[in-house]
């Protein structure tokens, strides 16, 4: 019978996200795992395989999470489409200063890793957006079943729009302090009088 493992797995993955989110791929070192996991680097090793390993398992923990955020915010509304206001203010005003990072991680990876000296783990980073965007393409389709939105719109084009619209609203919400200012935006986003989903 092999010896149980002295470590938490769960544990060192969701410290190792936290890290990975706030440095980045290539600023975090060993020894930055090392102390913040609380595992040799050997250990590391043994448990993980190595450091491109652990950071997949770290991003496919964010992706896991996200998704379940997601979820959780469309349960906790009465409409999709509320649903989806909660979730972004979750992740660009709620999230403010709790988080490691305001940026996504995935989008943070995408635009800190390059073809040529991480290609397996950008072509990963990049399969998960697109998991995301898929997600956000069902829940429109969600939204159009329910009404809230005109059969004629494209729930593709709408999932696009709105991956687009908060990506570059957590970016800016990174740099600015003026959550006031945030706030209207989403408020925008989802106004029925301008269309952009309706």
């Amino acid at each position: 019978m092999s010896a149980q493992a002295k470590f938490n797995r769960d544990e060192v993955i969701e410290k190792a996200k936290n890290l990975y989110w706030e440095k980045g791929y290539h600023a975090t070192s060993m020894r930055n795992l090392q102390d913040v996991v609380d595992m040799r680097p050997g250990s590391i090793y043994a448990a993980f395989g190595n450091k491109d390993s652990l950071f997949t398992e770290a991003l496919n923990r964010y992706a896991e999470q996200s998704a379940a955020n997601l979820a959780n915010c469309i349960a906790q509304e009465k409409t999709v489409l509320a649903g989806l206001q909660r979730f972004i203010r979750s992740v660009t005003i709620c999230s403010k200063g709790g988080a490691p990072s305001g940026i996504c991680m995935v989008v943070k990876t995408i635009g800190e890793l390059t073809q040529n000296d991480s290609p397996e783990l950008l072509t990963h980073a990049t399969s998960i957006l697109k998991q995301v965007e898929a997600s956000f393409v069902n829940t429109f389709e969600l939204a159009i079943d329910h009404g809230e939105i005109s059969c004629d719109q494209d729930p593709a084009e709408l999932a696009r729009y709105f991956q687009i619209q908060l990506i570059g609203l957590r970016t800016y919400a990174q740099v600015n302090p003026n959550t006031e200012a945030i706030e209207r935006y989403i408020d925008t986003m989802f106004n029925p009088t301008l269309n952009l989903f309706f």
